[in-house]
């Protein structure tokens, strides 16, 4: 067995049924022990998020970037070209009721972020720039009264991180831009590369308060660009929705069954189903990998559990609003099932542009290439930042730090221009890996977690909500 076959051996087993039960089941677990509270409280996170800080708690409050920067940082390495290129993957492997798996696993995995977010606040430690260091790592190394074992899966999370970045974060992404690009606009792919490599360049090398800025901007405009033009493909092909949605809940929940009609002549088992959907809702989300925490950690907040909720929004937004978006245009247009030229099924990227040209025409393809180039473009810059800090973790060289921006931001060119598939598969199996450590913390630290979430309700949000009252009356 050479090397490739072991990767290739160990990505099957990360991304297969046991890993993905035991991410479904952490996030059941927490989901049971914090007694709902991330579903009941849901509607105050997606108010926090789009509610201006108040300044007088600044200094109450300790971080490098705003909340909301800090869940677009998270935002930006998570919604990527899984809710592309992963959605329209699950439907042909799963059938279009890999839908439906993907948004049970988005459910259990709000509970599996909030925690995540909530630990790499509450361990963060200052570092020696006075920025904050954070994550699962630092909640395994402060958390665990077992300091060998804490220590021993921290190192284990934070390699695994920082190989992952160049790969999943990186190689991948840009090589998914300029293959889009050359394939749409016949740009060559070394262009695209020196070009990505440059705006890398500008915006790594600022650190964490630049990404944050960029983030602010990019991935609020890139959802809301890719959004409003899905929903006018799904307005344009309204009249298949009541079939297609009929079909994804058929599907999700049938023994055996074939797609008809909108579906084509997909087959496939409610097993199947649940395995694509789950596999790729936490490969979109990042629910229980343990990445998104390390943005939460550098957020300015006055309690742990605030950001928590914040930070637990991204799988919401990700799964439920961004993928569901995605699903209903693929449901909706006819494509899923049918060939291309050569005799092969759609998928994929391929997929998608035939579904929304169903509607646009030739312009579909282009705003999906355009999707694709900025989900990509920030998840190279949030996961940017995830690499880092753990790098910063196993190396305290603040010089360290630097030589991995500038190779990284080398290392887009190389990803843009080469497919190099052993590097993909390495880092494939990193990202997965980055999961078993990340939830043994979970579950040894869910006593924490609970007592935080309580503590915060009757301290922070009850209050809150009886001051809003209050001010309602008036």
């Amino acid at each position: 067995m050479n090397f490739s076959d072991i990767i290739s051996a160990v990505n099957n087993f990360v991304w297969g049924p046991v890993m993905l039960a035991l991410l479904m089941g952490t996030g059941i677990f927490l989901t049971i022990r914090l007694k709902f509270k991330p579903w009941i409280n849901l509607g105050f996170a997606l108010k926090s998020v789009f509610t201006k800080s108040d300044k007088s708690k600044k200094d109450s409050s300790s971080g490098d970037i705003s909340p909301f920067q800090s869940l677009m940082t998270a935002l930006a390495a998570t919604i990527g070209t899984g809710n592309i290129v992963g959605v329209a993957t699950a439907m042909v492997l799963g059938g279009p009721g890999a839908l439906v798996w993907m948004w049970i696993s988005a459910l259990f995995g709000l509970s599996t972020k909030y925690a995540e977010s909530v630990l790499a606040v509450k361990y963060r430690e200052t570092n020696a720039k006075g920025e904050m260091a954070g994550g699962p790592m630092y909640a395994m190394k402060n958390g665990f009264k077992n300091k060998k074992i804490g220590l021993t899966l921290a190192f284990l999370f934070s390699l695994f991180a920082t190989v992952a970045s160049f790969g999943i974060g990186n190689m991948t992404q840009a090589n998914s831009i300029a293959s889009a690009v050359q394939g749409s606009f016949g740009v060559p792919t070394w262009i695209s590369g020196l070009i990505l490599m440059s705006l890398a360049f500008l915006v790594i090398l600022g650190g964490i308060k630049s990404i944050g800025k960029v983030a602010g901007v990019i991935v609020p405009f890139m959802a809301v660009f890719y959004v409003l033009t899905a929903l006018l493909v799904i307005i344009i092909n309204f009249e298949n929705i009541p079939a297609g949605i009929a079909e994804i809940f058929t599907m999700a929940f049938s023994p055996t069954a074939m797609a008809g009609g909108v579906g084509g002549t997909i087959i496939a088992s409610m097993l199947t189903s649940m395995r694509w959907g789950v596999a790729r809702g936490v490969f979109s989300n990042e629910a229980g990998l343990g990445s998104a925490p390390i943005a939460a950690a550098a957020a300015k907040t006055d309690h742990p559990s605030r950001q928590g909720y914040i930070n637990m929004t991204g799988t919401f937004f990700d799964t439920i609003c961004v993928c569901t978006i995605t699903g209903l245009v693929i449901a909706s247009s006819g494509a899923l099932g049918t060939l291309d030229a050569s005799g092969e099924m759609l998928m994929g990227a391929n997929l998608t542009i035939a579904a929304f040209q169903s509607a646009l025409g030739p312009i579909g393809g282009y705003i999906v290439t355009v999707g694709i180039a900025l989900f990509a473009f920030s998840t190279i810059l949030g996961w940017e930042y995830y690499g880092e800090k753990s790098l910063e973790y196993l190396i305290k060289a603040p010089i360290a730090v630097t030589i991995y921006r500038v190779l990284y931001c080398l290392v887009v060119f190389v990803g843009a221009t080469t497919a190099l598939e052993i590097v993909w598969n390495l880092s494939d199996a990193m990202n997965g890996l980055m999961a078993i450590p990340n939830l043994i913390s979970l579950l040894v630290l869910s006593g924490v977690t609970a007592k935080e979430c309580f503590e915060f309700e009757k301290n922070y949000l009850i209050p809150e909500k009886m001051a809003f009252k209050e001010m309602k009356k008036k």
